[in-house]
């Protein structure tokens, strides 16, 4: 898939959650979500925060890096001076002028999405990405940003095909789910199978591998961006090494963390 492939798909994932919130009242924008301390307003501040800072890192990559250490500076005290700098702006505005400014940064970075290429890099918070990849973590943080909102507030956004985007960045980060927490990931190969809401299904790993998972994407999805823990899902597993992966797998980048845990959902 070519880079602008991945940047429409963005562009429409985006656009699949701004139909949610821009029908909320006031009310619901200021609603808990499943984030702790976070509401409805926040998801959307932070999706609008590193946007902006997406397509700072694509159209002036040595501006993104300055602004780099603001960021790593307030990481390394803990508390809420992460939130403070990355959403303390936003958290003054009314629900429709933080969706203006949502509206406004898709639109810059899908303007600068538009100049890269498939094998060029982009500066981010650790080390650069390839286009595609980093656009694609976009779009898997609209998606799981998205499910904390609609966890909040309900509304109707069917899955689409554009999983597929977020299943493959589940599969490729299983030894990144155990480095991040300074383990060794266990032995052996997991097959992969997982049923796209068109019908289609999609695979990873060898056939004859002895730990396999099956079941719907979107439990997948869910399981891998930690908004469901594995028993709350429909996805069938067998054997140790995958379950293992599954109880702890972490798609993103940053500290580890734990999902919710079981009967969360």
């Amino acid at each position: 898939m070519h880079v602008h492939d991945v940047a429409a798909d963005l562009a429409a994932e985006q656009h699949a959650l701004d139909d949610i919130v821009s029908g909320l009242d006031d009310a619901q924008w200021s609603t808990d979500t499943p984030s702790q301390g976070w509401t409805v307003a926040d998801q959307v501040a932070h999706l609008t925060y590193f946007d902006g800072a997406a397509a700072t890192a694509i159209t002036d990559p040595e501006a993104f890096r300055a602004s780099i250490g603001d960021l790593m500076d307030v990481a390394g005290g803990g508390g809420d001076a992460v939130d403070d700098l990355t959403l303390g702006a936003f958290r003054t505005l009314s629900p429709t002028a933080l969706l203006d400014v949502w509206r406004s940064g898709r639109a810059r970075l899908a303007d600068a999405a538009a100049t890269l290429a498939d094998d060029d890099r982009v500066a981010w918070y650790g080390p650069s990405m390839g286009s595609r990849s980093f656009l694609t973590a976009r779009l898997m943080e609209a998606w799981a940003h998205g499910q904390d909102i609609m966890d909040a507030v309900g509304g109707d956004r069917p899955p689409t095909d554009r999983l597929r985007h977020i299943a493959q960045l589940g599969v490729i980060t299983r030894a990144w789910s155990y480095a991040n927490r300074r383990m060794e990931a266990p032995a052996g190969e997991v097959h992969i199978a997982l049923e796209a809401p068109s019908g289609e299904v999609w695979t990873w790993g060898p056939d004859d591998a002895a730990d396999t998972v099956h079941g719907p994407a979107e439990d997948f999805c869910l399981v891998v961006t930690q908004r469901r823990h594995l028993d709350d899902t429909g996805l069938k597993v067998n054997g140790d090494v995958v379950r293992d992966w599954l109880v702890r797998a972490q798609a993103f980048a940053g500290p580890p963390t734990d999902g919710p845990g079981p009967g969360s959902f």
